[in-house]
């Protein structure tokens, strides 16, 4: 159970992290922009409850098919990726996203996905 618990924690960090960064440089560069009406703490929340959300299902799969993703977590992190990216694609048709968000949320999935199941395979190595 530890090791779950350290793995979201980690999961969470990484996905929270990464796009802040990625779209602090986007902001500047491209003119990315957090959603009108919203404050930027009630952003800041409610991306962390999606990516609480997001962190306790990628763990909780990859520890459960640890036996089949251990050694295939690209394959993991690919599937993963496929369906963040999907997602970007619908919310693009939405009147309040755009493309210069959506570029930024696939940069930071492109990172994300990948090294936070690493990271979770590095953790699970210890059980």
């Amino acid at each position: 159970m530890k090791l779950v618990i350290m793995g979201t924690l980690s999961t969470l960090g990484v996905i929270y992290i990464i796009p802040f960064i990625v779209y602090s440089v986007f902001s500047v560069l491209i003119g990315a922009k957090i959603p009108e009406g919203a404050s930027p703490i009630q952003f800041l929340i409610s991306v962390l409850i999606v990516k609480l959300g997001t962190a306790i299902a990628i763990t909780s799969i990859f520890y459960l098919s640890k036996n089949i993703f251990y050694e295939r977590w690209l394959l993991f992190s690919f599937l993963w990726w496929v369906m963040f990216i999907l997602g970007e694609f619908g919310e693009l048709m939405l009147p309040t996203y755009s493309w210069k968000e959506a570029f930024g949320g696939i940069v930071s999935e492109t990172i994300y996905t990948p090294l936070s199941i690493f990271i979770l395979r590095i953790i699970s190595k210890q059980s």
